[in-house]
């Protein structure tokens, strides 16, 4: 008899909680984003799409098995593509909610991500902006669950949102936290990272979905201040050396960080790092294709991109 096994790179949508899922597509690597679901009493609300036309529309597929309806509100963590570029499927029956910076920053950027792996199978993509914007916080009443929606940052981005269920004790993180991938903090502050990482814990989840990787617990959110706790110590390190933030990640040594995946991802976070010690304000714009550039360099090619 021939066994037949799950495929471990498939993505996945499974009840992590009464009435709550979670969207995984392993490993976690660039562009391979999880994402959310709750559905309550006929309603549901989706938590981030997908990178690309393929990925999002399996996703649509994964959460009508799931619902009777199409999701009611669509909420984006943040601005990135790979959260963000599926809207425009769920876009005529669901309102999209996002932080009013993650609004701008989408505007801004259209589809600029498509041509950084101009290889991808992107597929016939069109940005679908958020209908609703919030400042602060914002709550979402999806059947009987309670989804809070709190803008924390500059962290990963300057428009991040989490989405807070108190009572399945659930965090959906966005990127703000990963999970066995390295921290990114390419337009956004290691500083204010780690600083949200205390306000994380309070919210005392169970259970925490990354915008990349597994999903855990609390333990995720020490890892992601572990990681970016040492950036700053390479950072005051090559300050002092006087070396550049480039000529820094190559000496670097990540200990118990060096097995996360995208570890070239240290470059921009050293840049930033370096900002900050310097007395940059977390968030402060800097030259991102300068960084990314970097990035590629010390990569020694363009980091594999699998969406």
């Amino acid at each position: 008899m021939t066994r037949h096994h799950p495929d471990p790179t498939a993505p996945r949508l499974r009840e992590i909680a009464e009435d709550v899922f979670a969207y995984e597509q392993p490993d976690g690597g660039w562009c391979l984003n999880n994402a959310g679901l709750v559905v309550s009493d006929g309603q549901a609300a989706l938590i981030d799409t997908a990178a690309t036309r393929a990925r999002a529309l399996a996703l649509k597929e994964a959460v009508a098995r799931v619902s009777p309806r199409s999701p009611r509100f669509v909420v984006n963590t943040h601005s990135h593509g790979d959260h963000t570029f599926g809207n425009h499927l769920f876009a005529d029956d669901a309102v999209i909610v996002a932080h009013e910076d993650a609004r701008t920053e989408m505007d801004a950027t259209g589809l600029h991500l498509t041509g950084l792996w101009p290889d991808v199978r992107w597929g016939d993509l069109t940005v679908a902006l958020p209908d609703l914007t919030f400042r602060d916080r914002l709550t979402l009443h999806v059947g009987r669950v309670r989804a809070e929606l709190v803008h924390l940052g500059p962290a990963h981005t300057a428009g991040d949102t989490v989405v807070w269920l108190p009572d399945r004790r659930v965090l959906y993180a966005g990127d703000l936290v990963m999970s066995g991938a390295t921290p990114f903090c390419l337009t956004g502050s290691v500083a204010g990272t780690i600083e949200v990482m205390e306000r994380l814990r309070a919210f005392g989840a169970d259970t925490v979905v990354p915008g990349h990787g597994p999903v855990g617990g609390p333990e995720l959110l020490d890892v992601t201040e572990g990681y970016l706790r040492r950036v700053q110590e390479l950072a005051a390190e090559g300050i002092d050396a006087g070396i550049t933030p480039l000529e820094a990640a190559r000496a670097a040594d990540l200990g118990a960080y060096a097995g996360l995946l995208d570890s070239e991802r240290i470059v921009p976070n050293l840049h930033r790092a370096y900002a900050e010690a310097r007395g940059a304000t977390p968030g402060e714009p800097m030259d991102v294709a300068v960084l990314f550039s970097e990035m590629v360099t010390h990569h020694g090619g363009l980091p594999t991109c699998r969406a």
